[in-house]
C-alpha cells in the first residue's frame, strides 16, 4: 500500500472539473510503458493514489504533477494531448508546418490553461498559450530540467522566478531562459494573464 504523503504539488487545482481525455491518456501510455501504477508512482515521484484518480477523471492534475508524469513515461507533450501526427495527404488538408486556431488541443489543469499551437508533427519546439487565472501558479516546487524556454507576455502581469531571482512582467515585456535552471511562474494579480510560451532546444524530454 502506497504511504507516501500527498504534496502540495499533487493535489488538483480547485475550481475546475477534471479533463477526462487527460485520465484516459495518461492510462493508456502507462500501460503501453508495461508499467503498473506503483512503478509510475515510483519513477515519477507521484502517489499511487493520485495517479490513479487522474486516470479515472477523478482528479484535475497540476501542471508539476502532469510534468513529472510525462518525464516518467518518457513521452512528448503531444502524446500527453492525445495527439496523432497530421495526414498532409489527405486532399483538402493543411500542410504538416500549420496549425489552424480551431484545431488547437486544450488541457485545462484548473488555474492554468495550456493551448497547444505546434503543429502536431512538430516535436523539437513547442509553442503553447498559457492562461494563468488570478493566484495560479506551476507548483509549491521549481521545476528544472534540460530545455531552453522563452515567452512574450499577452496580457496581464506575470511573476517569474528563475534561480531564485524573481521578476515582474508586463504585457509586451518577454524572457529567455536555460530551464536547466530551477523556475516557476506565478499570476499575483487580480486578471487572467496570457503568455505565449516557447519550449526549444530538446530532443525528447519536453514539457509545459
Amino acid at each position: 500500500m502506497d504511504q507516501r504523503a500527498e504534496t502540495p504539488a499533487e493535489r488538483p487545482p480547485e475550481g475546475a472539473a477534471p479533463e477526462p481525455h487527460v485520465g484516459a491518456t495518461l492510462r493508456r501510455l502507462r500501460k503501453q510503458s508495461g508499467l503498473s501504477l506503483q512503478a509510475l508512482a515510483v519513477a515519477s515521484g507521484v502517489s499511487v493514489g493520485m495517479i490513479s484518480q487522474v486516470e479515472r477523471g477523478l482528479a484535475n492534475p497540476s501542471v508539476r504533477l502532469l510534468t513529472a508524469l510525462r518525464r516518467a513515461l518518457n513521452v512528448s507533450m503531444q502524446d500527453l494531448f492525445g495527439e496523432v501526427p497530421a495526414d498532409a495527404g489527405v486532399p483538402g488538408s493543411d500542410p504538416s508546418f500549420v496549425r489552424r486556431r480551431e484545431n488547437r488541443p486544450v488541457i485545462n489543469l484548473g488555474s492554468i490553461r495550456k493551448e497547444l499551437m505546434t503543429p502536431p508533427d512538430r516535436q523539437n519546439l513547442q509553442l503553447m498559450i498559457l492562461r494563468i487565472e488570478p493566484g495560479g501558479e506551476s507548483g509549491g516546487r521549481a521545476l528544472s530540467y534540460p530545455a531552453e524556454k522563452g515567452g512574450f507576455v499577452m496580457s496581464g502581469r506575470l511573476t517569474l522566478t528563475v534561480n531564485d531571482q524573481r521578476v515582474e512582467l508586463n504585457t509586451g515585456d518577454s524572457f529567455c531562459f536555460d530551464s536547466a535552471l530551477p523556475h516557476s511562474l506565478c499570476n499575483t494579480g487580480d486578471e487572467p494573464v496570457e503568455v505565449l510560451w516557447i519550449i526549444g532546444a530538446v530532443q525528447f524530454d519536453r514539457h509545459l
